[in-house]
């Protein structure tokens, strides 16, 4: 399930347990529930954004295992905070400068999440909810989600989608592949839980809106 209401203490005392929380994510086993709690804690506490983009940058600066499982989680979890949160100009530029040394050499595994989160940079804008579990696993592997849609009178349409895409990018995708383009009609996504259903505002990342079935 989704990470719920959670209570926190000072911001110096999340700050330690977040890097305790890195340290142990260097050899973690299944690295992904505690990914989504420090995405979660940077969500509910913004100040500690640029703590964590810090903290990430120095652990793949240097690994003392480079390309190891330590350094891979580490990459993988900047991929997500890319995906989700924006730091503020200086550390963006810290962190762009990282990103560049790193993609210098192509080849390797990192370079290749240090392009993906080069990109992604430039398409986040803030996120209402943190990565879903489902979210994160595709994101470790820098892949899209399969979203699928039920459309009135039509088959069930299986979607692409990033962590960037909007409900608008979605309809307008799924409006011409049902060859309605010309259609004076409007068209909008519309999400339904057990009690009740309604429509998805056009700017509405879909990744949040699976998160929320999640």
């Amino acid at each position: 399930a989704a990470p719920g209401p959670r209570s926190y203490t000072t911001l110096r005392d999340e700050a330690v347990k977040l890097f305790n929380s890195l340290q142990q994510l260097e050899s973690e086993r299944d690295p992904v529930p505690l990914m989504q709690g420090v995405l979660q804690t940077c969500l509910d506490l913004p100040p500690l954004v640029d703590e964590i983009y810090c903290q990430l940058v120095k652990q793949t600066t240097e690994p003392p295992a480079p390309g190891g499982q330590g350094d891979l989680h580490y990459w993988q979890l900047l991929t997500c905070m890319s995906c989700t949160f924006l730091p503020s100009p200086p550390v963006l530029r810290f962190l762009r400068f990282h990103l560049d040394r790193r993609s210098r050499f192509p080849a390797s595994e990192m370079a290749k999440y240090a392009c993906f989160i080069r990109e992604a940079l430039g398409k986040t804008k803030g996120r209402e909810c943190v990565p879903s579990l489902e979210e994160i696993l595709v994101l470790m592997r820098r892949q899209e989600m399969i979203c699928t849609v039920h459309c009135p009178g039509a088959p069930a349409c299986s979607v692409a989608i990033s962590s960037h895409t909007t409900a608008q990018e979605v309809a307008q995708e799924l409006v011409s592949r049902l060859g309605l383009s010309q259609s004076p009609n409007l068209f909008a996504l519309y999400e339904q839980s057990r009690r009740r259903e309604h429509p998805v505002g056009s700017a509405t990342l879909l990744a949040d809106v699976l998160t929320r079935f999640e």
